[in-house]
């Protein structure tokens, strides 16, 4: 499976794709948000073929940091490189846009839920540290 990473906005393909994921996304008024987002944010989609399977979406706060908005990968291909193809494209156009800190939100620990131990220990093992 060839995955290839583009810098464009689908908004429809980030609704299909949470739609897909109701253990993590699971609030129509919150995909709706993400959705929305997808229009405006920098966006970045996975793609295999011609069909977007993940979508990663970023803010910038200031000219040193980065967060990640968000990053869903269809169910399908979960554990194939796709989630790490996307953080590494964005690691990549921030490093040489002298981004020094990028970090992302999500629930935890203290939150028992096996999906979500699933993506911190993406996030730890990609060097992510705990925070907050």
């Amino acid at each position: 499976m060839i995955i290839r990473v583009v810098r464009d906005r689908d908004p429809d393909a980030t609704r299909r794709i949470l739609a897909a994921l109701p253990d993590w996304f699971g609030i129509p008024e919150a995909n709706e948000h993400y959705v929305r987002a997808a229009s405006e944010k920098a966006s970045y989609l996975a793609r295999v073929d011609s069909r977007t399977v993940g979508v990663a979406l970023l803010d910038r706060h200031f000219p040193t940091t980065g967060e990640i908005h968000l990053i869903a990968v269809a169910p399908q291909v979960h554990g194939t490189g796709v989630g790490s193809a996307l953080l590494a494209a964005i690691e990549a156009d921030l490093v040489s846009d002298g981004v020094r800190l990028l970090e992302v939100k999500t629930v935890g620990p203290s939150w028992e839920d096996e999906g979500y131990a699933a993506t911190r220990a993406f996030y730890a093992a990609r060097g992510f540290l705990p925070l907050e």
